[in-house]
């Protein structure tokens, strides 16, 4: 007489397949969220920003735009002369390989035009900054406080 044998179920859940598919889209978001970030990134202070704290031995690199567009920094020589902005990128990039931790800021003039300010930062991602500040003057007018009454 042949004895049937009964096939058990199995009671397992074969997990390598769904460690394939989440591996997979691992590696698709990893190459995809830095083509997704466009722009330049900049760290912009709320209203009322404190001062950053910087050590009494770092100078930070300052890119200032005057009204008319031209370029000034703060490192090298001569500071009060405007300067290309392929020379810009060259001191910056040099700077950022010395000290990669660097603080980067921007002083653009009042009259200067948004595009010319945004440039300059610009300017200082392609050197490789990995953020840039605003460099701004103390809000030192008085806060005016609104209620809903009249």
């Amino acid at each position: 007489m042949a004895r049937r044998h009964k096939r058990r179920m199995m009671g397992e859940i074969n997990v390598v397949p769904y460690i394939d598919v989440m591996l997979v889209l691992l590696v698709i978001f990893m190459i995809t969220a830095p083509l997704l970030s466009e722009g330049v990134k900049v760290d912009l202070p709320p209203a009322n920003a404190k001062p950053i704290d910087l050590k009494q031995d770092e100078t930070p690199v300052i890119l200032s735009v005057n009204a008319a567009g031209q370029y000034f920094l703060n490192i090298g020589t001569p500071q009060d002369q405007p300067i290309d902005a392929s020379v810009v990128v060259a001191r910056v990039t040099a700077v950022l390989k010395l000290n990669p931790n660097a603080h980067l800021f921007v002083r653009g003039d009042r009259k200067a035009s948004y595009e010319q300010v945004l440039d300059g930062m610009v300017l200082l991602q392609a050197a490789g900054a990995p953020s840039v500040g605003l460099e701004t003057e103390p809000d030192n007018a008085p806060t005016v406080q609104i209620n809903g009454s009249h």
